[in-house]
């Protein structure tokens, strides 16, 4: 088991498959995504403004920037605020939806960066939300594969819903460890692990320049050094050489990338109990009496929440996530949680933080299996294709079928 994976919470695989082998991402166009969104939003829009439909909704395809810096990017270029519904990685090559939170009449019809292409599809009653998002589909390719990939549809169906690699800042895995010091209140250990936490991954020059941000007395000479591409790092400097505390230097950070930082706290806790669930010969892709479900009502849509019952009805195990509403019950998933809690020192009320409420976690559920959909593979190179739901990581599935020695190596 790759130690990065353990570092994320994932602590075990899910199939016995023996795995391919290979890469991913060796280019963007070879890890395509395109959105799956509700059939009401695209019923819904209007070719032009007028009536009800007045807020303007893009296709934004974009490749080699995640969804928030193409965002900022294109703010920054064409003085343009935009809405998506789901964040997509870097390395990929990937479609999406993009929208205006407010009434324009007439917007651009095409618009490019240099990551980002905008193409206007119409205009919506509405502005866009996370609800209208159903899925992704995907598209990859494996360089590299040395076995077949024959046993492994069988065993599709028994992997867990762990989030990413990407979802901890992936090499550099300090995402979580900051949210977790935010819960604690402990935002000075937060801005230090972000500005100089290293890896094995990290460059001789990046671990020099974390060096020096160990001592306030270098922050203008470290602001200076520091590559454009570390922008999270240059907003905490500028605003630290400026001598703002630990709080404000932290809402230097755009909110939607600071709001990331204890959700993917919750997320280690999330992939923890998943693994220690599968540690103890749980079976975390069925339902279990006094296990908490979801009632399944379309391919992608999980409706409520519910006690596991015989109706009849698909259900799916339902896992309750950290936050300052969790309460646990005596269901397996909830029971490791509130272990895992007590390991960590922190209450679920913990996450509600006065000090920078807007990064304040309530909760909710995730489902535990990863519910994949229309996988198909084919051959020379090996490319494999699937739908999965929103919030779900396609990089969950290929860790199973890749295997990989070296995650980050191999593109994860």
């Amino acid at each position: 088991m790759p130690e990065i994976d353990r570092m994320a919470g994932m602590e075990c695989y899910c199939t016995d498959f023996a795995g391919t082998g290979g890469s991913i991402k060796q280019k963007s166009e070879g890890f395509r995504v395109s959105e799956l969104v509700d059939d009401s939003l695209l019923a819904g829009i209007s070719p032009a403004f007028g009536g009800a439909h007045r807020y303007p909704l893009y296709v934004l395809e974009k490749e080699g920037v995640d969804s928030n810096h193409a965002l900022m990017e294109i703010e920054r270029v064409h003085r343009l605020r935009l809405r998506v519904m789901g964040i997509k990685d870097a390395k990929a090559a990937t479609t999406q939806y993009a929208g205006a939170s407010h009434a324009w009449k007439d917007p651009p019809k095409r618009l490019e960066t240099q990551h980002t292409l905008l193409s206007l599809k119409g205009f919506t009653k509405k502005p866009i939300g996370r609800e209208s998002l159903a899925g992704n589909e995907f598209e990859i390719t494996i360089h590299g594969a040395g076995s077949s990939i024959g046993g492994f549809a069988r065993e599709a169906g028994k992997i867990a819903n762990f989030y990413g690699l990407q979802r901890f800042g992936s090499e550099r895995m300090v995402t979580h460890l900051a949210g977790r010091e935010i819960v604690k209140r402990n935002f000075a250990g937060a801005v230090r692990l972000l500005l100089c936490y290293t890896t094995e991954y990290d460059s001789e020059s990046s671990r020099e320049i974390r060096k020096k941000c160990e001592d306030p007395a270098n922050y203008r000479r470290a602001l200076k050094e520091m590559p454009r591409g570390m922008d999270i790092e240059r907003q905490l400097l500028a605003a630290l050489a400026d001598g703002k505390e630990p709080v404000a230097a932290l809402r230097a950070i755009p909110i939607t990338i600071r709001r990331l930082f204890v959700q993917a706290y919750q997320s280690f806790l999330f992939n923890r109990c998943l693994s220690l669930a599968i540690a103890q010969g749980h079976d975390v892709t069925s339902p279990e009496e006094g296990d908490l479900c979801f009632e399944m009502e379309g391919p992608f849509t999980f409706g409520r929440v519910m006690k596991f019952s015989a109706s009849g009805k698909q259900m799916v195990p339902a896992v309750r996530m950290a936050g300052y509403t969790f309460q646990p019950g005596k269901g397996r998933f909830e029971t490791i949680t509130k272990g895992l809690l007590e390991q960590e020192g922190v209450a679920a009320r913990d996450f509600y933080i006065k000090e920078m409420q807007e990064l304040s976690q309530q909760g909710g559920f995730r489902q535990a299996p990863l519910w994949c959909r229309d996988l198909a593979f084919s051959q020379n190179p090996l490319r494999v294709s699937f739908k999965l739901p929103k919030g779900s990581y396609a990089t969950t599935l290929l860790r199973e079928l890749i295997k990989p020695e070296d995650p980050i190596a191999a593109g994860f």
